[in-house]
């Protein structure tokens, strides 16, 4: 196993020793990738890395897997096999367990019946926090996934025209990634005029008109990282109100994104944003976070929210997407991802955030 892993797998194990705990099973894929480099969708198979902050790991696999030779210790097994028994063998049945937050009940609720006299405790912060904090190799992944994305978005842009549908329009950036080689991170959100109010809009038959603003949220995977960003337009002319607004959005999105350094609360960087669009008078339609957490998902654990009073720090990458929307009418948002660096933060994206009309 290489130096990347063996880090990581440390920053772990430190994070569950500071929980109290000497052991931890791990079961979510993207996790085992991030700390073996092993990938498998297991399906309905049981598949899970046990960590012990001794060192003394352990990989349980179904013998139809097949994985690169690491240096884990591997425990095989069949269909047909007791599992659950095996892992129940395999564990220090005296010891609390932490227990990743992904691992099925049918799999768990019978190892909890096994080995009884465990206390098991969620410990997915331990793998979650240190994902968080983005290595070097990891921040280069996504200024490059985010590079893709600005390309792919002024393409996007430029293709949009008066009569295109919205679902043309979202097979377009869907074409764009498949050119590029990459996947779409999530479902692309392409909303013309009133359906933009709706900030999870599904591109529908809806044809685009002189006046619509267009709302492009577009995100790739490239490497198994992922870019996420949201611009906003208008079609041939842009309503003066709706432009004010669009500029209202905007100031929001540059003010939080001025604030953020290390050991700035994320509860603070959104209130700054809420709060200036509150005192223009459209607070009320701003009706969701500040932003989310990103990495390997789209959307990781952590958030940029008001309930959330945890500080950031030097690594994380996270979104600042501020938006109004005027049910009926009209919406925007615009969305950038930001890498927190030791003075404030890198703005991973450099599409133009200012509004002008497209189509």
């Amino acid at each position: 196993m290489n130096q990347l892993y063996l880090d990581r797998l440390g920053r772990v194990c430190a994070e569950i020793e500071k929980k109290g705990l000497a052991q931890m099973i791990v079961s979510d894929p993207l996790s085992i990738w991030y700390l073996t480099g092993v990938w498998i969708e297991p399906y309905e198979r049981l598949y899970a890395l046990y960590l012990r902050t001794d060192g003394k790991h352990k990989f349980f696999l179904n013998k139809l897997f097949v994985i690169p030779e690491i240096d884990v210790e591997k425990i095989w097994m069949t269909d047909t096999d007791d599992c659950i028994g095996t892992v129940a063998a395999a564990v220090d049945a005296k010891a609390d367990m932490g227990i990743d937050k992904s691992w099925p009940a049918r799999f768990l609720l019978d190892l909890m019946e096994r080995n009884p006299g465990v206390r098991y405790v969620n410990a997915s912060s331990c793998v979650d926090n240190v994902r968080s904090i983005k290595d070097e190799y990891e921040k280069e992944k996504m200024r490059e996934s985010s590079r893709l994305n600005d390309a792919c978005m002024e393409k996007a842009a430029a293709f949009v025209k008066a009569g295109m549908t919205e679902k043309e329009c979202a097979d377009y950036v869907r074409s764009l990634y498949q050119a590029e080689g990459v996947e779409e991170g999530f479902n692309t959100i392409l909303s013309f005029g009133a359906n933009a109010a709706d900030p999870h809009h599904e591109p529908d038959d809806t044809v685009l008109k002189p006046g619509d603003c267009i709302v492009i949220d577009m995100g790739c995977r490239k490497d198994s990282y992922c870019s996420d960003m949201t611009r906003t337009f208008f079609c041939q002319e842009a309503d003066p109100d709706y432009a004010k607004i669009h500029d209202l959005v905007r100031k929001a999105n540059e003010k939080a994104e001025s604030l953020i350094r290390p050991g700035v609360r994320f509860c603070d960087l959104d209130k700054a944003a809420r709060d200036y669009i509150t005192q223009a008078g459209y607070g009320e339609y701003f009706n969701h976070r500040l932003g989310h957490s990103i990495g390997l998902q789209d959307h990781e654990p952590g958030d940029v929210s008001l309930s959330n009073t945890a500080v950031v720090q030097e690594g994380m990458t996270f979104s600042i997407e501020p938006g109004v929307y005027l049910p009926g009418k009209f919406g925007v948002r615009v969305e950038d991802l930001v890498l927190v660096t030791a003075e404030g933060c890198e703005v991973l994206n450099k599409v133009d955030k200012h509004w002008k009309t497209i189509g």
